[in-house]
């Protein structure tokens, strides 16, 4: 029993046996490193895991709020949700043309010496709108099956020159400057025929007004996605977010031709002219005073954007503002200009009530006012203070114009009025153009005549208000 008592204990089987708790040395000392990195990567996959399961929750709950506001109020039986998503589309595929061609084609040309040759360009790109788009309306209206069609091929012909694009930036190709004019000009047609489109899927519960800026939002929000995929693929080649707009345009193509049929419906329209008719019988509709009033407002806002867009591109390369890059100083005024246009939107979609002959005139006073004291105090804050300020009225201004259409018109014309003051306006940025590539690089001679110009047509614009106050009120917007 005793001799028993001192025997070693019968050793376990192998399976049986305890592991190394990590006390003793060498395998001791690994296994317990490889145990703590083992649980490092678990702790690690664990925490990736987590993070893409809330994104994509994050990313779900942004869809689905996307969606539910697009088809709020009966967007989705009017079929207005399906046009608030193309024009999304549009918005996407055109920051992306804009993204690729802004270091090859704009930039490249603006010096002082090729003024000339980008003034010319401009000529190209923006009359034959402005001599064409009044047409458009009253063609589609004489052929009522064709607002779908003549949205989509304004997608698929976009789709086909930025591919050509493509191939041209790539290869510094001769078609580099007709290509953009295509695409340009294709762009400012399907707005005109989107305006004519939005009274036609109007929903029984939705005002013209907040139809208008779900339809604006959705392109900024289009815009705002669409920017940091273009401009990736940009650092990889400019011609790559041409293809990445080529892709967006097809998208577009399809939704367009898909749009309901109520679109091509054009029962009981007529032309909107802006003279009297003369012959007794001849369709058309005299402009009503108050959207004339509005409509003329509205052109000071918009010839300050083509101003700013033209003097400021070449002003910024021979008068750059202390180590600013060019293209630093003028994204700092587009910044500026972009954030002051999604306000505008807000404010219009919070605003219960808005005066749309006294908001016109506001903003024109507002752009008088910051670009004659930008002139004084010339900096790098004051001009993003320009932007913004140039933004919000061009935003608002269009907002209270809209209304102005809404309530002034008759709703059998109301897509015409729209075409002819799309087509004006646009008119108006190509003349503020023309002068922001005319005057000297002089940062305050530039902002001084155009603080001159907006002053005067100011004093027009209320010389010319009507006499009698036919507006009314807005809807809650």
């Amino acid at each position: 029993m005793t001799s028993s008592s001192h025997e070693p204990p019968p050793t376990p089987p192998s399976g049986d046996r305890p592991r190394a708790t990590g006390r003793g040395r060498g395998t001791g000392l690994g296994a317990g490193l490889g145990n703590g990195l083992g649980t490092g990567v678990k702790v690690t996959a664990k925490g990736v895991r987590g993070a893409a399961r809330g994104a994509g929750r994050a990313g779900s709950y942004t869809v689905r709020q996307a969606r539910r506001a697009t088809n709020a109020q009966g967007a989705d039986q009017s079929g207005l949700a399906r046009l608030i998503q193309l024009h999304a589309c549009n918005a996407a595929a055109d920051a992306a043309v804009v993204i690729s061609l802004a270091g090859t084609l704009f930039f490249a040309g603006a010096t002082s010496e090729a003024r000339g040759q980008v003034a010319l360009f401009l000529a190209l790109t923006m009359l034959p709108f402005a001599i064409v788009a009044p047409l458009i309306g009253p063609f589609l209206d004489r052929f009522s099956h064709g607002r779908r069609w003549a949205m989509g091929s304004t997608f698929a012909l976009r789709a086909f020159l930025c591919w050509v694009l493509a191939d041209a930036v790539a290869n510094d190709s001769a078609w580099l400057f007709p290509a953009t004019l295509g695409v340009l000009v294709s762009s400012k047609a399907y707005g005109v025929t989107r305006a004519a489109a939005v009274p036609r899927l109007l929903p029984a519960d939705l005002t013209l007004v907040k139809a208008n800026g779900r339809v604006s939002l959705a392109g900024i929000v289009g815009a705002a996605i669409a920017a940091p995929i273009a401009g990736l693929a940009a650092t990889v080649g400019a011609e790559w977010s041409l293809r990445f707009a080529f892709l967006v345009f097809v998208l577009g193509t399809i939704a367009a031709i898909r749009l309901p049929d109520k679109v091509d419906a054009s029962a009981g329209e007529q032309a909107m002219t802006l003279r009297p008719t003369s012959t007794e019988g001849r369709r058309g509709t005299r402009i009503p005073p108050a959207v004339a009033f509005a409509l003329r407002a509205n052109c000071g806002p918009r010839w300050l954007s083509g101003f700013l867009t033209m003097f400021m591109a070449f002003l910024f390369r021979d008068n750059p503002i202390g180590d600013y890059a060019p293209e630093v100083t003028l994204g700092i005024v587009i910044g500026g200009a972009g954030l002051g246009n999604t306000l505008g939107i807000l404010l219009a979609s919070l605003l219960k009530k808005i005066n749309p002959a006294v908001m016109v005139v506001m903003a024109l006073v507002a752009d008088a006012a910051v670009i004659a004291v930008g002139g004084v105090f010339y900096g790098i804050l004051m001009l993003a203070l320009i932007g913004l300020t140039a933004g919000l009225a061009q935003s608002l201004a269009k907002v209270s114009l809209d209304a102005t259409i809404q309530s002034g018109v008759r709703p059998q014309v109301q897509a015409s009025a729209f075409a002819r003051s799309d087509t004006t306006l646009q008119l108006a940025w190509v003349i503020g153009g023309f002068v922001g590539i005319a005057l000297p690089l002089y940062p305050r001679l530039g902002l001084g005549v155009a603080a001159v110009v907006l002053a005067a047509w100011t004093v027009f614009v209320l010389a010319s208000r009507p006499r009698r106050r036919t507006t009314g009120r807005v809807a809650p917007a």
